[in-house]
């Protein structure tokens, strides 16, 4: 779904409401120590980027190692197509 178009109009309407509601005011974020500790690991990624970066690299670079091997392997065969024709 594309992204809302605002217009300067909508968007400075938009302001003077957020501005006269305050949401802010009201914002106080997690109380309880449950809700503080669910909170904290919002971010938490497992720790296994660097293994999945690493890995994805490993497969990138062995994609293109095949792909240069085939691309080898098939002008080798067109050109033994070609030389069995003349």
């Amino acid at each position: 779904m594309a992204a809302r178009r605002w217009t300067p109009e909508q968007r400075a309407r938009q302001s003077e409401i957020a501005r006269a509601a305050k949401p802010w005011l009201r914002s106080t974020g997690p109380q309880t120590p449950e809700g503080k500790a669910v909170s904290r690991a919002n971010a938490y990624k497992g720790g296994r980027r660097d293994i999945m970066r690493a890995h994805n690299r490993f497969l990138r670079d062995r994609l293109h190692a095949f792909d240069e091997a085939l691309e080898v392997a098939y002008r080798t065969a067109k050109l033994l197509v070609e030389a069995g024709r003349g």
